[in-house]
């Protein structure tokens, strides 16, 4: 097994902070999933080009500033994207609060409301529909797999430190490339699990790359997370996820 481990306004202009980054515009937005009117937050680059799509899905916290401030970095980096609020406006403080939130939001109707957003954002005429991906940390990449596992035209999957399938029909359904990245100490996700993952999508010829950083645990990328947040290990998993985004989405 081969693996490397390794260290709200309408219509608000953006200028990214580096030189490399787009102007880009963010706006919060409602779309139909279902009966239901639900909320998301879009961020795209100010350009008349057609872009690839990304749909982003929050943590166990729900749609947070954190998470906004993901789907604004991707946009500054070409990408039209989209924070879908799977909670229907509802954020936690409390880690209690936030696995309410989360067991209580049944997966058929977060499916539901991914796919909402995907189409939603293909809809968009400035947006390649051939070339959207997802991604999302912790239940939220647990959801990014779900809407892999389920939508055949997905065109990249990006999982942080999610909980993963072991049912190898799930696994096996998986049609788009995955890159999935975890912290070598976080006690929520076995060790077994994802070599279960890894070798099942290999022996389906799937594309799947995992990244694991030593030393680091549960929400190691969130800058909120005092205690857990490792600055080096989250830098190179943004750059590793802007490299496998890049590959397969441009």
């Amino acid at each position: 097994m081969r693996r490397i481990i390794a260290l709200a306004a309408l219509s608000l202009v953006v200028t990214a902070a580096n030189a490399y980054a787009l102007t880009i515009k963010v706006q919060d937005v409602t779309f139909t999933s279902g009966s239901e009117a639900i909320a998301g937050y879009l961020a795209v680059p100010e350009s008349p080009e057609r872009c690839p799509g990304i749909v982003v899905i929050h943590e166990d916290w729900g749609l947070t500033d954190w998470v906004k401030a993901q789907t604004r970095r991707l946009a500054e980096h070409g990408y039209a994207a989209i924070a879908v609020d799977l909670y229907r406006g509802k954020v936690a403080y409390d880690p209690e609060y936030a696995y309410e939130l989360m067991v209580g939001t049944p997966p058929e109707r977060a499916l539901r409301d991914m796919e909402a957003a995907l189409h939603f954002l293909a809809d968009r005429p400035n947006v390649n529909k051939e070339k959207i991906g997802s991604i999302g940390w912790s239940a939220g990449g647990k959801w990014s797999l779900l809407l892999a596992e389920n939508d055949l035209f997905l065109a990249a999957c990006v999982i942080n430190y999610a909980p993963l399938p072991t049912d190898p029909a799930e696994i096996r359904s998986i049609r788009a490339p995955v890159l999935a990245i975890f912290g070598s100490e976080d006690r929520s996700i076995p060790a077994s699990d994802i070599n279960a993952f890894e070798d099942t999508m290999q022996s389906a010829h799937k594309s799947i790359e995992v990244k694991i950083y030593p030393g680091v645990s549960h929400a190691f990328e969130n800058s909120g997370n005092t205690l857990g947040y490792r600055e080096g290990a989250a830098e190179d998993a943004w750059q590793r996820t802007l490299t496998f985004l890049n590959e397969h989405l441009k």
